[in-house]
């Protein structure tokens, strides 16, 4: 990295794993980044899901190499409801065979996945990392001023937000947010298994939210447990061989004995969207652009897809990043594909909490169909890795078909 210097294209503010793909790949392009945050998270022991795209996003800017040797193919996606309520949907296999593809993406550590954007952006001589925050913005109509807690001033002509879900830079471009408190939180913890895991990702759908198992590499795999916040304390609360036993039940001893592994951690789960999604020389990108339950492995996918979209926008102004036309385009770009799955997501999550008859139909109806139909099935398939692209992909199988 050069040394520390006041003046930049591009200001990136925060320092998880959005913000340092956003680093990295703006600075890939030619623009002199200044980087504010602190060190990346190395005690994280929770895992993210990336989809195929994401995987061939982070590729391109060299880092892929790195990963995949700690990394779990999901070749398989399984959805079992287990609400045990009056109307329930049949098991849904997604298999990545059906869509052409050798799997649906990988999991991997966050760990390890901070370790290797660390390494690829201190390497960056494009970068300039200030491991400290910022205390102050000014926006102007020609640039965003930035004044860090360790004294120094920054100016450049554009800001991404990667500030997470409180996001001080969203605040101060006057971008105002409607968020939502659910009733329920989330356990997330790794443990291992006697059974191989066959490389099959599963989501039991249960009247507190998902339940949800994603293989890790050998007879390991990642839990998302989401239940009512008194739930969730509890079962923080119980030793370890007590709290495997329940994970054991609650998946009906498909893997196996269990063994659950350090580090339990508990979230509150909101629901959060902004009223835009750029101003005043401002772009969100990650939990500063969109926060939802942790259904269907979105987040950090849709922020990587925040991160490309701004990259193809910027690009073509270097000279102004952050002209209000571009933030403008970006904004149009970003809105149907942020809306639509966090919809789909909020409307997911809330027929599993609902008793309301209708509810559970339209639930078990649209499982079903994704069962039974095969050709939905890789709509929905495609649609999940790359949106716009379900019913293109149809066509192309149908013109293979009649060419064969």
């Amino acid at each position: 990295m050069k040394n520390a210097n006041s003046d930049s294209s591009i200001i990136v503010a925060g320092t998880g794993p959005a913000g340092l793909i956003a680093a990295l790949a703006l600075a890939r392009k030619g623009f002199a980044i200044s980087l504010v945050g602190p060190q990346v998270n190395q005690a994280d022991r929770r895992t993210t899901a990336l989809m195929v795209p994401s995987l061939q996003f982070l590729d391109s800017l060299g880092v892929l190499d790195a990963l995949e040797a700690e990394a779990a193919p999901l070749v398989k996606m399984r959805i079992v409801d287990a609400t045990d309520r009056l109307i329930r949907a049949p098991v849904v296999t997604f298999s990545a065979a059906e869509i052409s593809e050798p799997y649906f993406g990988l999991n991997i550590g966050n760990k390890t996945l901070n370790t290797a954007l660390d390494a690829a952006v201190r390497a960056e001589s494009k970068i300039v990392w200030h491991e400290t925050l910022v205390e102050q913005w000014t926006l102007g109509a020609d640039r965003a001023t930035a004044r860090l807690a360790n004294g120094e001033t920054l100016t450049a002509k554009l800001v991404v937000a990667a500030d997470g879900r409180s996001s001080p830079a969203r605040e101060a471009a006057g971008i105002s947010i409607s968020t939502t408190r659910l009733p329920q939180s989330a356990l997330v913890l790794n443990f291992a298994h006697s059974r191989p895991h066959g490389s099959i990702s599963t989501e039991f759908h249960t009247r507190t939210g998902p339940f949800t198992l994603v293989p890790l590499k050998g007879d390991r795999s990642s839990l998302v447990w989401v239940v009512q916040p008194q739930q969730a304390d509890e079962l923080m609360a119980l030793d370890d061989a007590t709290l495997a036993a329940r994970i054991e039940e609650r998946m009906q001893s498909m893997l196996g004995r269990v063994s659950v592994e350090p580090g339990r951690q508990v979230y509150p789960l909101s629901n959060a969207t902004p009223r835009r999604f750029a101003q005043n020389r401002v772009a969100l990108v990650g939990e500063a652009a969109h926060i939802f339950p942790p259904i269907g492995a979105q987040g950090l996918n849709l922020g990587i897809r925040d991160v490309r979209d701004l990259v193809d926008i910027v690009t073509n102004n270097a000279d102004d990043p952050g002209a209000e036309p571009k933030l403008s385009a970006f904004d149009r770009k970003r809105r149907p594909d942020i809306m639509a799955r966090t919809t789909a997501v909020t409307l997911l999550n809330r027929s599993l909490l609902s008793s309301m008859l209708p509810s559970q139909f339209a639930r078990s109806v649209g499982l079903g169909a994704l069962d039974g139909i095969a050709p939905l099935r890789a709509i929905f398939m495609r649609e999940g890795l790359r949106p716009g692209s379900g019913f293109s992909g149809l066509f192309s199988d149908l013109r293979e078909q009649i060419r064969r």
